[in-house]
């Protein structure tokens, strides 16, 4: 058996760690060592979980935005989901797709439909995308999911293409992930959901219940190639400190046994929907769920951080100051939902702001808005990526890329739509970064570029 999570160590972890939070020096002492960049185990993440102090909190706070910002800068890179099909034979007590749900008309997208969702996006704005389906291997076998990521690929409209598609599917097999990689996905993204195992197998029932099939899925894409792997977890099934640890714990497996550690963790939070009576014992209160994007920001600083609508406008604010790296935004999380009655989704969203809005908060507060999908079409991906991402390079390439995608934007979705304010706000925006290039070479080829683009050309990256 694979030892990925010890939870005897975690839990013993959770019960020490408690005690030396109270020594302010010892915590001082982590939080130095976080601002270095160089990461913590998880005995010191583990008596950041325990801080009561607010000025201690507020130190933490601010050290996860300097590691943000030293390493993926000023830019926050967006994208929405695309369900394309809720049939899943699962039946997990916190998803509105279970099986349990015999009100839902299941419906599943067909290729022509897939390209009208992909239009639809592309023409909000759009260059990514994450692929969402629940598990039916009959339904949503991997053929289909592979013919709609290349369905996908396929559209061109005056406004664009979709650059790059990230897949959440279930666990499934080195040949499937085979597939995947060679049908050109970006991230493939799986959650624990939560990484205590009693819980986990009381809340599950079906394939997903399979507690070891979830936690070695990424021993199997890294096996067929795929090398950019997200992780996450489902805040409120089981205690947050307990998971947090777990998520340390993984991508530490993870760098140790693939030298390429997780791409993005996922940090959403359990949200009602229809039909789920689930009542979760462990719901996280905001001044928490704030605390957890900063441990975890401060404990692995090279990963992104993924933020979706589940949460409020405010929320989202400061987590894109701590940590937040990209974000869903304008999202729909019912099958062929978009630009129609979505009807019900798989959870409750609460951030349902249009994408012009989410960006002109952003801008408000001196963030730069990105679509870029640049590392994943140059090769940065897995080891190359995490080599300029763990000494904080990768800001050099993150902040062009930024500026060039975002001039795109502006150019084709605000100039001529009436979004005055915004497509000013969006230059000086841009032209107050464009001058923290340090390098004159790269900041000349920047503005090259960003000219460019101005005169009628698109998808130009380094």
């Amino acid at each position: 058996m694979i030892k990925i999570i010890d939870e005897k160590r975690i839990n013993g972890i959770l019960e020490k760690s408690s005690k030396l939070s109270a020594d302010i020096g010892a915590v001082r002492e982590i939080l130095a060592k976080a601002g270095e960049m160089k990461g913590l185990d998880p005995e010191e993440a583990g008596v950041l979980l325990h801080l009561k102090d607010q000025e201690l909190t507020g130190e933490l706070f601010n050290i996860a935005a300097r590691i943000k910002e030293r390493i993926y800068g000023e830019r926050l890179v967006f994208f929405a989901p695309l369900y394309i099909s809720d049939f899943c034979i699962n039946d997990c007590d916190y998803c509105n797709f279970h099986t349990r749900n015999k009100s839902m008309e299941r419906k599943k997208l067909t290729m022509e439909e897939i390209e009208g969702q992909a239009r639809f996006l592309i023409n909000m704005g759009h260059k990514r995308l994450l692929l969402e389906c629940g598990e039916d291997p009959v339904k949503n076998g991997i053929d289909y999911v592979v013919d709609a990521i290349d369905r996908i690929y396929s559209v061109k409209t005056e406004k664009g293409n979709i650059r790059r598609i990230n897949v959440n599917i279930a666990a499934t097999t080195v040949d499937d992930y085979k597939r995947l990689k060679a049908a050109g996905i970006g991230t493939y993204q799986l959650f624990q959901e939560t990484y205590h195992r009693d819980t986990y197998e009381k809340i599950h029932n079906g394939p997903k219940a399979d507690y070891d099939r979830q936690l070695t899925a990424h021993i199997r894409a890294f096996e067929a190639g795929l090398d950019d792997l997200g992780l996450g977890a489902l805040f409120g099934l089981y205690d947050w400190r307990f998971e947090v640890l777990a998520l340390v714990s993984h991508a530490i497996y993870m760098d140790g046994e693939f030298g390429v550690g997780p791409h993005t963790f996922s940090v959403p939070r359990f949200r009602p929907a229809p039909t789920v009576a689930y009542a979760p014992q462990y719901l996280v209160p905001d001044s928490d769920f704030l605390k957890i994007i900063a441990i975890l920001r401060a404990a692995v600083p090279y990963t992104g951080m993924i933020i979706s609508t589940r949460e409020k406008p405010e929320i989202r604010k400061e987590a894109f100051r701590i940590g937040i790296s990209q974000a869903s935004a304008c999202s729909v999380t019912s099958v062929g939902g978009y630009g129609k009655d979505s009807g019900d989704g798989q959870f409750k969203i609460y951030d349902e702001r249009p994408l012009v809005e989410v960006i002109e908060g952003v801008l408000d507060d001196k963030l730069l808005p990105s679509f870029c999908t640049a590392c994943y079409r140059s090769g940065r991906t897995g080891k190359a990526f995490m080599d300029l991402a763990k000494p904080g390079d990768i800001h050099n390439l993150c902040r062009p890329n930024a500026l060039l995608t975002f001039a795109e934007y502006l150019e084709d979705f605000v100039k001529n739509n009436g979004d005055t304010p915004v497509y000013r706000k969006g230059y000086e925006v841009i032209g107050f970064y464009l001058n923290k290039i340090e390098n004159k070479a790269a900041r000349d080829r920047t503005a090259e570029k960003l000219n460019k683009i101005k005169e009628g050309r698109r998808d130009v990256y380094f």
